[in-house]
C-alpha cells in the first residue's frame, strides 16, 4: 500500500513539475501568441476614450513593433497604407481613433510558424475589425513577421495577403478567379 502512494504521489509531483516548467518557461508560440493578442487589444478601442488614452494606448500599440518595421495593408474600401517604423505606427493609430467612435479588432485562425533558430517566426491569420459606423466588419487576411530583439518578440512586418475570389460564378460555367 505504501509503494502505490508513492508511486501516486510521485506522478503527481513530476505533473506539477511540467506544469511549473509551462508556465514559468512558455513556449515562443505562446509568448507570440500573446503578443499578438496585445496588438489586437491595443488596435481596439472604445468611443468613451479620454485623450490620455488614446495617445497611451496609440504608443502601447507602436511598443509592440520593431523601431524600424513596416506596415503594408491593402484594404477593399480604403485603399492601400503603407507605414514605416514605430512613429509612424503610433501616428496612424491616433489617427484612427480620431477619423472612428471605435474599433474593435480581432485575430482569427492565427497560425504561428517559428523558425528553427527560435529568434524569428511568422504568423498567418485573419484580421477582423468592427467599426460601429460601417455595416460591413473588414475583414482581412494578413502575413506577420516577428523577430526576437532584446528578449522580446516584436513585429517587424506586416503584410496583406491576396486572395483568390470568384466572380460571375455560373453553374454551367467555369468560374473566372481573380486576384482580390
Amino acid at each position: 500500500m505504501k509503494i502505490v502512494f508513492r508511486v501516486v504521489f510521485l506522478a503527481a509531483l513530476a505533473a506539477l513539475g511540467v506544469w511549473l516548467w509551462t508556465i514559468v518557461f512558455p513556449s515562443p508560440e505562446k509568448i507570440i501568441r500573446r503578443r499578438l493578442d496585445e496588438v489586437a487589444k491595443y488596435a481596439s478601442f472604445a468611443a468613451n476614450e479620454s485623450s490620455l488614452a488614446r495617445l497611451a494606448s496609440a504608443q502601447s500599440l507602436a511598443g509592440c513593433f520593431a523601431t524600424n518595421a513596416e506596415v503594408n495593408l491593402d484594404t477593399p474600401e480604403e485603399g492601400r497604407f503603407t507605414f514605416t517604423g514605430r512613429d509612424q505606427i503610433a501616428q496612424a493609430a491616433l489617427a484612427a481613433r480620431s477619423a472612428f467612435d471605435s474599433l474593435s479588432a480581432k485575430f482569427l485562425d492565427v497560425d504561428v510558424i517559428v523558425a528553427p533558430d527560435h529568434q524569428s517566426a511568422t504568423a498567418d491569420l485573419t484580421v477582423d475589425a468592427s467599426v460601429p459606423s460601417q455595416p460591413n466588419a473588414i475583414v482581412q487576411e494578413v502575413k506577420i513577421t516577428l523577430q526576437k530583439i532584446g528578449g522580446h518578440w516584436l513585429v517587424t512586418r506586416v503584410e496583406s495577403l491576396r486572395t483568390l475570389s470568384i466572380l460571375n460564378f455560373e453553374p454551367a460555367r467555369a468560374p473566372f478567379i481573380v486576384w482580390a
